[in-house]
């Protein structure tokens, strides 16, 4: 993985890049979410990178993205990312995006559909029945128990990368997100994976967000928390090659 930057809207936007394998397979773009950047998605990435060119953008004002003079809501980080798939001239792409990343990834793929050819939203915020701040921040505190402890230093940079004002206010900026008007708009194929430890997206919730998309499957990956694309890297990478698997045609089933 290299890093580079480009200017899309006006502000230097730092992307990890890996090798193209030549599998002729879809590229992969993975977006991080509140508080932190590519440097806990690499896992994943690496995992990925065998048979997909895969791509991880920083958001404006996180990881070494330029600092934009506020916090971006989940629509304008999607215009962002849709102006940077324009800027990389990307074919659809499979996006994945993670807790706040999945917001962003799903208002994209509801309002770029053509550019979006598969979408998989992990650990996908914010749960309706805990859409404040104080409720999410309780929940996430819970899951920082259950969390293995050597993430704890990255997240620790990404914060003072980003600055804690600017999570706060991105964190105001995801509870007040309604993603069920997104979710209900998304036609591209879909997956929903969670960890079954995750407090942040219970049970409840991730099976509704999956039945509110019109093409969704559900995977659940026993043991892992809500950074469940850090700490079970592997199996949310076969996931996402299993959903751009190509589908067998009516007449063959």
């Amino acid at each position: 993985m290299t890093s580079e930057w480009r200017l899309v809207d006006g502000l230097r936007t730092h992307t990890r890049r890996g090798t193209d394998p030549k599998t002729g397979a879809p590229p992969v773009v993975l977006v991080h979410g509140l508080a932190v950047s590519h440097r806990y998605l690499t896992p994943l990435a690496v995992a990925l990178a065998t048979t997909h060119q895969v791509y991880v953008p920083d958001l404006p004002g996180f990881g070494l993205s330029e600092h934009p003079d506020g916090a971006y809501d989940v629509h304008r980080h999607a215009a962002h990312l849709a102006a940077w798939l324009a800027e990389y001239r990307l074919p659809p792409v499979c996006l994945l995006g993670h807790s706040f990343g999945a917001e962003v990834a799903a208002a994209l793929a509801a309002n770029h559909p053509d550019a979006v050819r598969a979408l998989v939203l992990a650990g996908p915020t914010s749960d309706p029945s805990a859409r404040s701040r104080r409720s999410l921040f309780g929940r996430w505190l819970v899951d920082c128990l259950r969390e293995a402890p050597w993430q704890a230093p990255i997240l620790v940079r990404d914060v003072w990368n980003a600055r804690p004002w600017r999570v706060l206010a991105t964190l105001s900026h995801s509870v007040h997100n309604p993603i069920e008007g997104d979710l209900v708009r998304v036609t591209a194929p879909t997956l929903v994976v969670t960890g079954a430890r995750d407090p942040v997206v219970p049970a409840q919730w991730r099976d509704e967000a999956t039945r509110l998309v019109p093409d969704a499957r559900l995977v659940v990956v026993p043991g892992a928390a809500h950074n469940v694309v850090t700490t079970a890297p592997t199996q949310v990478a076969d996931a996402c090659r299993r959903l751009l698997a190509p589908r067998p045609a009516l007449s063959d089933r």
